[in-house]
């Protein structure tokens, strides 16, 4: 595998959860990592700031660039990318963390929470991605990865939660897109998905409180899959949808055991699987 010492990753949502948890993963190796979100204040239901993030992951032996960031701004955006290549000197990593989460029906999801939905997910992650590519265009292995699930058009993914669905599968498009468009500049576009349920504070707070967490995985087996995708040759691994215990097995990794929450506890298979 290629070394990620030195490269720098700019990881939107990496104040907590999966994000934090490819940050961390990526600093073992030595990564740059800007820490891209919103939090600057701690929450009790959430946990971590961007600042908290970011010592952790100077102790755990990366570089960080603590960046207050809200991606529905694009001014704020474009800002972020420019202290990160001014601090880091470029950007070989764009990793579309952020999300927004609302599991209702029609019916029920208000239009703010649809709009919430379609500007982080979609928009959002356009305009990350967007402004990085000028970046990207100049280093030896740029990957974009996403996070959101392989496009799956049974009925059942759209019918109870249609406004979710096509938030998270409008980016598993763009990031398709990006593999073909972007190829000739030896940019790699990949998504990555949970096969079970992360144990996250969205798990916690909004869909099944401790009973889901107690049959979730930790992120850790996200970053794991993540560190393997971002050391892929950036030409010969394009335009994949991965799910992350799958690509840790074609990596001979077959004991996930490590990765549960509950030892040995029934797992939850996570959405659009």
């Amino acid at each position: 595998m290629s070394s990620l010492k030195n490269k720098t990753a700019f990881i939107t949502g990496a104040s907590r959860g999966i994000g934090k948890a490819i940050a961390l993963r990526l600093a073992q190796e030595g990564t740059n990592i800007v820490v891209a979100a919103k939090s600057i204040e701690e929450d009790a239901r959430l946990g971590g700031t961007i600042y908290s993030a970011a010592n952790e992951i100077e102790k755990a032996g990366g570089k960080a660039l603590a960046v207050q960031l809200d991606i529905r701004n694009e001014q704020q955006i474009i800002t972020a990318v420019e202290k990160a290549v001014k601090t880091f000197g470029g950007i070989d990593m764009v990793i579309n963390n952020a999300s927004a989460i609302q599991l209702d029906n029609t019916e029920e999801l208000t239009a703010k929470q649809f709009d919430l939905m379609l500007n982080i997910n979609i928009r959002g992650s356009f305009l990350v991605t967007k402004h990085c590519i000028n970046h990207l265009k100049q280093s030896g292995n740029a990957h974009i990865l996403t996070l959101s699930p392989p496009v799956n058009l049974n009925e059942k993914w759209l019918k109870n939660h249609i406004g979710y669905t096509i938030a998270k599968y409008s980016m598993s498009m763009m990031a398709l897109g990006w593999a073909s468009e972007v190829k000739k500049y030896k940019i790699a576009s990949n998504t990555l998905w949970p096969a079970t349920t992360i144990a996250t504070a969205a798990v916690k707070n909004l869909l099944g409180g401790e009973a889901l967490i107690k049959m979730s995985r930790t992120p850790q087996i996200m970053a794991d899959a993540a560190y393997v995708i971002l050391n892929k040759n950036s030409l010969e691994c394009t335009g994949n949808n991965f799910i992350d215990d799958k690509i840790l097995e074609a990596e001979g990794i077959t004991d996930f055991t490590r990765y549960a929450v509950t030892a040995g506890g029934k797992l939850y298979p996570d959405l659009f699987l």
